[in-house]
């Protein structure tokens, strides 16, 4: 565990990237924090020299916080695999660092070997599997196939079927990205028994809208430390109280042996 850096520093490193290289979601601090309550999680289960499986890395930002926890980690995205963090992550973090692509007319298959990782983390990716032409359980087994006995399985960013945003998103703001797959820990719980895993915890996570901070009138007061730090702590809070129409589910899931 890099325990001498905080969770919420290494969201301020990714915030103050270069342009160019930082993720987009880390145009402000404010919305890049939407992140924090999973960062979180991933260290719970982080060890340096532990391999690592971001699998569907997107911009590569969770990978970024993996390295800097001292594991060894290798991004997979579906398609194209590059992007200008990638890059930067190859340039500075040599042997510890892979990107793999995978191939879009096979869009299940990971093209590593059995029992390769100790973690597999999916952040945001899982809820979008069957638009790619794939199944969360085929997506499942195939991360279980990579995990090692007794490794672990981190998934967050999950879309909870009663958010209240989505619902207004769906009713009120229908041009905004909507998700077209949504869960409830009913839906959790049969897909990580099906898998054949043992669900560790679950937990909600995201009640307040984050990305409209990225917008360029807004990010000057969303780069604010103090007011992000407020607006964590609110944001937990109310996740916590209201559970049932919080944004999203994180969750853990172990693999026997």
């Amino acid at each position: 565990m890099n325990a001498s850096v905080d969770v919420f520093s290494l969201l301020q490193e990714l915030h103050d990237l270069p342009n160019g290289v930082r993720p987009l979601q880390f145009a402000s601090l404010m919305a890049g924090a939407q992140y924090l309550p999973i960062y979180r999680l991933g260290r719970r289960y982080s060890r340096p020299g532990l391999s690592a499986l971001d699998w569907g890395c997107g911009n590569c930002h969770f990978s970024y916080f993996l390295l800097r926890e001292g594991l060894k980690v290798e991004g997979f995205n579906l398609g194209s695999g590059g992007s200008p963090l990638a890059n930067y992550l190859k340039d500075n973090y040599g042997e510890d660092y892979g990107m793999v692509e995978g191939d879009p007319a096979d869009p299940v298959r990971l093209p590593f070997a059995d029992q390769r990782f100790d973690l597999v983390f999916s952040i945001g990716v899982l809820e979008h599997v069957r638009e790619t032409g794939g199944s969360e359980n085929a997506s499942l087994g195939e991360i279980v196939r990579v995990l090692r006995p007794g490794g672990y399985f981190v998934c967050g960013m999950l879309p909870k079927r009663y958010s209240w945003i989505e619902f207004l998103v769906r009713h009120a703001f229908q041009s905004k990205h909507q998700h077209a797959y949504r869960y409830t820990q009913t839906d959790i719980e049969t897909l990580v028994e099906g898998a054949g895993l043992d669900l560790v915890e679950t937990a909600p996570h995201g009640f307040l809208p984050r990305n409209s901070w990225n917008h360029r009138w807004l990010r000057p007061i969303g780069n604010g430390s103090l007011l992000t730090h407020g607006f964590n702590a609110l944001d937990c809070a109310l996740a916590r109280a209201f559970s049932p129409i919080a944004q999203n589910f994180m969750f853990s899931a172990r693999k026997p042996g």
